[in-house]
């Protein structure tokens, strides 16, 4: 089942122009699978898809054009063009992104597998990192303030 509605997503992606998780989540089961909020987020994730800006500067669901894609490169891309502040308390980071754009940049950060992260959780416009212990965080957060500039 999972496999089907992932293909499903990708098929929806490429024929609608699927801004946030509930018009994706409205067009699955406009297609007949019942799916949770936090399903299609955990789908997103998964297949790792990103919001790219289209030629009419609104952003959109897209799947990585090719699976070879240095995921690092795509990270720094999306961390620095998107990325409004960085900050440290005790063992958290709180990153916070552009309206819409804290999912992308954190399936991209997931994707890196960076040492001392227990756990993510991105909203729409922030990314909770909660790290191993207050040193881990304070490295993290010091090390993505210096990508933002």
């Amino acid at each position: 089942m999972k496999k089907r509605r992932h293909e499903k997503i990708l098929e929806l992606i490429g024929s609608h122009s699927v801004d946030t998780q509930e018009e994706l989540l409205r067009l699955l089961r406009q297609e007949g699978f019942e799916v949770t909020q936090a399903t299609v987020s955990r789908d997103i994730k998964e297949l790792r898809l990103v919001k790219a800006q289209t030629g009419s500067g609104k952003y959109r669901y897209t799947a990585p054009k090719d699976g070879s894609r240095d995921m690092s490169s795509r990270f720094f891309s999306l961390f620095s063009d998107n990325t409004v502040s960085v900050q440290s308390a005790c063992n958290m980071v709180v990153i916070k992104c552009l309206t819409g754009m804290a999912q992308a940049v954190c399936a991209a950060m997931d994707s890196l597998h960076w040492e001392g992260i227990v756990g993510t959780l991105a909203g729409d416009d922030t990314i909770f990192v909660v790290m191993k212990d207050p040193e881990c965080a304070e490295r993290f957060s010091a090390e993505l303030r210096r990508i933002i500039g």
